[in-house]
């Protein structure tokens, strides 16, 4: 079985700072087809739905839909505040390669 996607202290921290949970939403992280390398990262606030794997720490939630948890096996999800601009990053062991945008991968 491939190892479930891991969400650091940081990115908890930050959906803290953002109140998520107090609007009942969770950080959604989806893998889908596009960008310039062949797949591209999805991120954004949403609604847990059914099937979703959830993963949980400081009391707040992040989502990933059962079709792009293949895709982000054993990868880290993080919170990156950098002179470029704060965001939220994936650091996936399954992508040989991206592009310097850090949303879009290829396996």
């Amino acid at each position: 079985m491939n190892l479930p996607p891991k969400v650091t202290d940081r990115a908890f921290s930050r959906l803290a700072e953002i109140g998520a949970a107090e609007q009942d939403r969770a950080l959604r992280v989806a893998v889908e087809g596009g960008g310039c390398s062949g797949f591209q990262y999805d991120i954004r606030l949403d609604d847990p739905a059914e099937g979703d794997l959830v993963l949980e720490g400081q009391g707040q939630k992040v989502v990933v839909d059962s079709v792009s948890l293949p895709f982000l096996a054993g990868a880290t999800i993080d919170f990156s505040d950098e002179l470029i601009g704060a965001r939220f990053v994936i650091d996936n062991p399954n992508a040989t390669s991206s592009c310097g945008c850090g949303t879009s991968f290829s396996i």
